[in-house]
């Protein structure tokens, strides 16, 4: 099977519609890989932190993008992210990590660079990608793309709901807020804006359960890759 025949579900939508924890139990209950673009611009935040690699020296940033190795896994909570075979989950949500990932990002040679990266995930028997512009941008041909959203309100009572239950201190209404200028941004921006693939199949989550989203999805790959899909899962 040719890299381009290999099966592709991707799943975008924005900041808090659930893309990763649905991501990784599609992952699981399908046997394919998991992709989390977002934890790809963050793993390569941390490595510049932690090599000293200032976000302005673009040629360093983007043979630093070619060198680490990156690993995925389908975990219970989520896609679990290895960074040179070292689990980063927690690093990557640090708010140092955030800021040089925002900046980092918006380096077209090295958005180029981890486009190609990304891509690579791409092996048999298939790949499950989340992010933002997976359908739009990275995997245009994907055999199946799913567009995850809900309400604004219910976005920031699960983020609310994640940073209580870590002990951090937070207001529902900045998170609301704050999610709605995120959006806007999002949206509006030029390059790779979070949109629905003119041939993405949207799925509001606000009224559902991660098992009724992850059943939905799982049913609408063994409709699109019939025999590549498993008809049994643990789901």
């Amino acid at each position: 099977m040719a890299v381009e025949e290999v099966p592709v579900l991707t799943i975008d939508g924005p900041s808090g519609a659930g893309k990763g924890a649905v991501s990784a139990a599609v992952a699981r209950a399908l046997g394919w890989h998991a992709l989390d673009s977002g934890a790809v611009y963050r793993s390569i935040a941390l490595a510049a932190l932690e090599r000293a690699v200032a976000p302005e020296d673009e040629s360093a940033l983007v043979a630093l993008a070619r060198s680490v190795h990156l690993t995925f896994r389908a975990g219970a909570d989520g896609i679990d992210v290895y960074l040179d075979d070292r689990d980063v989950g927690d690093s990557l949500r640090t708010e140092a990590v955030s800021v040089m990932a925002s900046r980092v990002a918006a380096i077209p040679a090295l958005r180029a660079a981890l486009l190609e990266l990304q891509r690579a995930y791409r092996r048999r028997p298939g790949l499950v990608a989340d992010g933002r512009d997976m359908g739009t941008i990275v995997f245009p041909d994907a055999g199946l793309k799913v567009f995850l959203e809900a309400s604004v309100e219910e976005r920031a009572k699960r983020r609310y709901k994640q940073l209580k239950e870590k002990g951090e201190s937070v207001m529902l209404s900045r998170l609301f807020r704050d999610m709605q200028a995120r959006d806007r941004r999002d949206r509006e921006r030029a390059v790779a804006p979070t949109v629905p693939a003119t041939d993405a199949v949207v799925v509001d989550s606000t009224r559902l359960s991660l098992k009724e989203v992850v059943e939905h999805v799982v049913g609408l790959a063994r409709q699109r890759f019939g025999e590549l899909a498993p008809k049994e899962t643990n789901q």
